[in-house]
């Protein structure tokens, strides 16, 4: 095996990492924009859903693109577009701009996944692609473990715009670098399958793994995105935390998650190989996912602010094994034809459901609390993994037997 795929794997960690740093630099930066510009909870629920709006369309767009140019030229534009937009962040002056931009970050960002599986099947056979996908996904919880330090120490010294200059402007080197990057016969022989017959989206609706994949994103996704968009704000309005605390406790949860992306690829590849079966070693692993995030209602009852970010760490560390495994899950089923566009309608999936029920959440911690909303994520996870089992009784190839 090629040597290289292993610096392509790292560049692909720090890809996913700014995605999720810049992504996440608005939940802490809105608790100062909101004092400059008066901006309501509601309309951060709006400016949350004009980002998941873009997001959903271009998570299918980019990849269905990405299976056609390849991983390669998909994320060089999906970085350079966020990283623009992120840019433009730090010059924002009303809540308008604030909104286009945030949508604008959505398209460029809705490619960021679809490309990384894409990458990981291209350079990394079955034996790896657990733990290659925790890798390139992992960055993702390392960007949001940097976001809240990072951007109150930009905001305290140079204000609250340099927290969207300066990794915009770190994603735009990544792009130059990228490129640079040898991929033409230098990759693993997956990098052939590029080659074999297209696989449609009408063909992808008729096979029922499609449907299930997309159902658990969509039913999934806004428990991540409430935990990426309103954590702060509950830690800051429910449980009195100053800003700067937050700064000490926000990342806590996605070093977590960071850890259990990685782990779950390994402790996946590892039971792969003792049980000699993919399709078990992605379920018991999901399974344990689940049964982790039955304890995050509890998050609203913790005794202790600190117990509470345990408790959403507790939460953090079970996704990252799941959607470790989820994405591996469609790379075992729909191989090198398929891979990115089903993560993609998957993604799409998640982000519909999010942006339909993001305003509904800044109205139901307006008129209620957020209770109901920590004792809903609790549930959700056990009713996927169900669906999963009994829906999928067998990871295999639907399309491509590689």
């Amino acid at each position: 095996m090629n040597p290289l795929r292993w610096l392509v794997v790292s560049f692909v960690f720090i890809a996913t990492g700014l995605s999720f740093l810049d992504r996440q630099v608005l939940s802490i930066a809105i608790l100062k924009i909101q004092q400059d510009f008066h901006i309501t909870d509601t309309q951060y629920g709006w400016i949350n859903t004009s980002f998941l709006l873009s997001y959903a369309l271009m998570f299918t767009l980019g990849g269905w693109f990405i299976d056609r140019a390849g991983g390669k030229r998909g994320l060089a534009w999906s970085v350079g577009i966020w990283s623009v937009a992120n840019t433009l962040h730090g010059f924002m002056t009303n809540f308008s701009q604030l909104l286009a931009f945030r949508f604008l970050l959505g398209a460029g960002e809705g490619g960021a996944f679809p490309g990384a599986a894409k990458t990981v099947y291209t350079w990394f056979g079955p034996k790896e692609r657990g733990l290659a996908n925790g890798i390139a996904i992992g960055g993702s919880a390392i960007g949001a473990v940097v976001a809240p330090p990072l951007t109150i120490w930009l905001t305290n010294v140079y204000g609250w715009r340099s927290g969207f200059v300066v990794p915009g402007v770190i994603g735009i080197i990544w792009v130059v670098l990228w490129l640079f990057i040898p991929w033409k016969n230098t990759a693993a022989p997956q990098e052939t399958a590029v080659s074999r017959p297209r696989i449609s989206i009408r063909q992808l609706f008729r096979v029922r793994p499609t449907w299930v994949f997309i159902f658990m994103r969509f039913v999934l996704d806004p428990v991540m995105y409430f935990m990426m968009f309103w954590t702060p704000k509950y830690l800051s309005e429910a449980r009195g935390v100053a800003y700067e605390r937050i700064g000490e406790l926000f990342w806590l949860p996605f070093l977590a998650l960071g850890v259990s992306n990685i782990l779950g690829g390994w402790f996946s590849d590892k039971l792969a190989t003792r049980t000699r079966s993919m399709s078990t070693a992605r379920r018991i692993v999901m399974g344990v996912a689940a049964l982790l995030t039955m304890l995050l209602p509890m998050t609203e009852w913790a005794a202790s602010v600190e117990l509470a970010v345990g408790f959403m760490c507790l939460y953090m560390f079970a996704h990252g094994l799941w959607i470790t495994n989820y994405i591996t899950a469609i790379s075992d089923v729909f191989g090198a034809g398929a891979t990115s566009t089903v993560v993609g309608l998957s993604g799409t999936a998640g982000a519909i459901s999010s942006l339909i029920l993001n305003p509904m959440i800044g109205k139901i911690i307006e008129s209620y609390s957020y209770a109901p909303l920590w004792v809903a994520s609790g549930v959700l996870y056990p009713i996927a993994f169900l669906c999963f089992i009994r829906l999928i009784p067998r990871l295999t190839p639907v399309f491509d037997p590689a």
